[in-house]
């Protein structure tokens, strides 16, 4: 746990961003985190955002791309991580027409091949799940499993999302180990225990955090990412109250 640097996803912050992300960046490093993944670059250049990073003394730990965007235009993506310094770029949802068995075919040769070309650039390819993916297939396996068992472990690596996974049934800390080595990003989320299940700040929901923070160096993850799509305080406030939790964890 304690070797392993903490990053926030910036979707967290969306609005925070908008209006002001130079000011967004200040405040997250203040905060004590040690990167962000970014989910855009606020209208800026990757260039611009490095200067940013570079003055608050955060890191970029990954970025998420739109399926569209890796598509159409995964020459630029590759060069913008460089420019970041960010080792890993994220496939991070699929829109709902975009999920026939048709399209997971698809995706899944566009993936391993995408993965392939980010690899010998020096690029990690990641795929981060929701709960759909948890769905099974007429052959007993999950879209997630199909996903990562049809492709390359080399040229795709994952990020588990620990909220999606609870919600779907699933106990995040087998499928950190079913494919460890395999897993460099985790989204750590919490979730309320109420029938809502709704998005919660580390270590006031219903999410076992514990167990999955121990496996994290056994497991290869490179980065923690703190991540609430939608929050009842301050999306400042939320992070600060999941950070804190995170520093008070003491795993042997």
């Amino acid at each position: 746990m304690k070797n392993i640097p903490i990053a926030v996803q910036m979707f967290t912050l969306r609005e925070e961003s908008a209006q002001d992300f130079a000011g967004t960046l200040k405040k997250v490093a203040e905060l004590g985190f040690d990167g962000v993944e970014f989910a855009g670059y606020g209208g800026l250049t990757a260039k611009e955002v490095r200067v940013l990073l570079d003055e608050f003394g955060l890191a970029a730990a990954s970025s998420h791309v739109p399926l569209e965007e890796l598509e159409n235009n995964l020459y630029q993506v590759i060069e913008d991580q460089k420019i970041v310094g960010s080792n890993y770029v994220v496939c991070p949802y699929l829109l709902p027409d975009r999920r026939s068995i048709e399209d997971y075919k698809a995706l899944i040769s566009f993936l391993d091949k995408a993965g392939e070309l980010c690899r010998r650039e020096g690029i990690t390819l990641c795929y981060h799940n929701h709960d759909f993916e948890l769905e099974r297939l007429s052959n007993g396996k999950t879209i997630l499993e199909e996903i990562f068992d049809k492709t390359n472990a080399n040229n795709l690596k994952a990020e588990l999302d620990v909220y999606w996974l609870t919600k779907a049934g699933e106990n995040p800390v087998e499928w950190m180990n079913r494919y460890k080595k395999r897993t460099p990003l985790i989204h750590l989320k919490d979730m309320t225990t109420d029938d809502e299940q709704f998005f919660a700040e580390l270590g006031t929901g219903g999410v076992d955090i514990e167990p999955i923070l121990k496996i994290g160096e056994e497991t290869g993850v490179h980065w923690w990412v703190v991540e609430q799509d939608f929050s009842r305080r301050s999306p400042f406030e939320s992070i600060e109250i999941s950070m804190n939790y995170l520093k008070s964890v003491k795993i042997n």
